[in-house]
């Protein structure tokens, strides 16, 4: 029984809206990084059966390829869902005091907001650009009925292959 050992697991898969803007910015030695921050719902009933919504309001990170792709395409109210770990970080302010947080960095992130074809395609140009490093980081974009063929009935009925992109969530109705 002393030889059992506890997992290291840190996962965490969230879907929300950005409450606000994200802040893109460089390192100093010209990593891209950004923040943002989302808020991501829960509705339950109470005891007495009535509905309640619960908000959770979570800081995200990403940095890199994916940390670009957001900054190209995120902005308030879009919807996303992250999949990332949690990290956390202090710093000592100007008064002296030292602050502590606890985010989510992301991993992949994927853009639940349709977009339009030429939207989806920049993204993709973005992300396999010329000399580009290939990193564990990428993001992912909804493929969406707009982003069909022009010529089909129903493009909304048809089925979307997976792509470098996506990583399983485009049937997910939030």
């Amino acid at each position: 029984m002393p030889d059992l050992k506890m997992p290291d697991i840190n996962n965490v898969l969230v879907a929300g809206y950005l409450t606000s803007d994200p802040v893109f910015r460089k390192t100093a030695n010209g990593t891209p990084v950004i923040n943002f921050y989302i808020a991501s719902n829960r509705k339950y009933r109470d005891n007495s059966g009535i509905w309640r919504e619960n908000m959770c309001y979570v800081g995200v990170v990403a940095w890199h390829r994916l940390a670009e792709a957001c900054n190209e395409i995120l902005k308030r109210g879009s919807s996303v869902l992250i999949d990332g770990e949690l990290q956390s970080r202090n710093w000592h302010n100007d008064d002296g005091t030292t602050r502590n947080v606890v985010e989510l960095r992301a991993r992949r992130i994927q853009f639940l907001d349709r977009k339009s074809s030429k939207d989806v395609e920049e993204m993709a140009n973005l992300m396999n650009g010329e000399g580009a490093e290939q990193e564990a980081t990428t993001a992912s974009v909804q493929p969406t009925a707009a982003a069909a063929s022009p010529s089909q009935e129903a493009p909304e009925m048809q089925k979307i292959e997976p792509t470098d992109f996506d990583f399983g969530y485009q049937d997910l109705n939030l």
